[in-house]
């Protein structure tokens, strides 16, 4: 399979990026892609927030952004797929050109800008759901919207009952303002308010609700960050999104392009910052680390810095679908060679 996708990549990436992504898309939706199943391991099987899981291995926001293809995608193996972010109302995202990428760096840089089919289409796909799985609700505020508390209110109220857990997204670059909501006052009324609705919408079985972190945070930003998460008493953290730092090894003609930066340059501070927020959290909290995973190694080293599960995209693009196969084989490797039987134990082990 690796084989055959590294051939058909060389074509693709002759392509248009986010033409290959809607092929991409369109190959998942219509079964057209076969399915894979991840290596079973019960040193990899957790419990967390009342979901069982699989395998640590999930598919990150922003690759099936309408759930178009969950079904497609939970029969890649992944242990649960995230799909958004979805605002209120559909929006077109920024003007193309929006996605680049950067080969020589096993890079992304998108400006996408929420682009997405709204609430009520995303809605309707998700209650024509065939398959299992656990699948997640990646949330947005529209970029015309004056009250964000309105827009991520309207969400979970619409999707709570849909989802196996939602997530607030306040760090997305490509939303003018919108990493401002990461500070501790705007934070503060704005998961207060989703909390409250979450309660209203689901009494008796409400989701996880998460929040998802930018790499591009102040110290004291962390640290609010983290009081307010324990404070509010949310479910858990994402870290991180993309980031809008440049690397001065980038290369390419695509290298100067505005937007977040993903893959292989954003995992060392990703991994950065979810180790300092495992640790301001004192580990209270589950996490999912993500950002520049491209290896079972690269996997377990955000496991070890504090990850409980973790996402990957940006190395799909290189690597294909088997990406998800190897990194849980390789996890059970790195496991036993640690000495641990589970992989309960080696969550946030380089804080030990």
């Amino acid at each position: 399979m690796s084989g055959l996708y590294q051939m058909a990549g060389m074509f693709v990436r002759l392509i248009n990026p986010e033409t290959a992504h809607r092929m991409a898309i369109a190959a998942l939706a219509t079964g057209l892609m076969p399915g894979t199943r991840a290596p079973g391991d019960a040193a990899l099987e957790q419990t967390l927030w009342g979901l069982n899981f699989a395998n640590p291995v999930g598919l990150a926001a922003g690759f099936d952004k309408n759930a178009e293809a969950v079904d497609g995608l939970v029969g890649q193996g992944f242990g649960f797929v995230e799909v958004g972010s979805v605002t209120p109302l559909p929006q077109p995202g920024n003007p193309r050109p929006r996605l680049f990428r950067l080969a020589a760096n096993g890079a992304v840089i998108n400006r996408m800008g929420f682009n997405n089919d709204g609430l009520e289409a995303v809605a309707a796909r998700l209650v024509k759901r065939r398959k299992g799985g656990i699948v997640g609700v990646n949330l947005g505020k529209n970029k015309s919207s004056e009250d964000a508390i309105s827009d991520y209110a309207q969400g979970v109220a619409a999707m709570a009952a849909l989802a196996d857990y939602l997530v607030v997204n306040v760090s997305s670059p490509n939303t003018p303002g919108l990493r401002a909501l990461q500070s501790a006052d705007q934070l503060e009324k704005l998961l207060a308010a989703v909390l409250e609705i979450r309660k209203e919408a689901t009494p008796d079985n409400p989701p996880p609700l998460l929040l998802k972190i930018a790499p591009d945070l102040t110290d004291e930003d962390k640290a609010d960050i983290a009081r307010v998460a324990l404070e509010t008493k949310i479910d858990g953290l994402i870290a991180t999104n993309t980031t809008i730092t440049r690397p001065e090894n980038l290369r390419g003609a695509n290298r100067a392009e505005t937007g977040g930066l993903s893959g292989r340059p954003l995992f060392e501070p990703s991994t950065r910052v979810l180790s300092e927020m495992y640790q301001l959290t004192e580990g209270k909290l589950p996490m999912i680390g993500v950002g520049g995973i491209s290896s079972g190694h690269d996997a377990y080293a955000k496991i070890r810095a504090g990850a409980s599960l973790v996402q990957l995209y940006t190395g799909l693009i290189y690597q294909g679908p088997g990406l998800v196969q190897r990194i849980n084989r390789d996890l059970v490797a790195l496991l036993k060679a640690d000495g641990f039987s589970h992989i309960s134990e080696a969550i946030g082990a380089d804080h030990r």
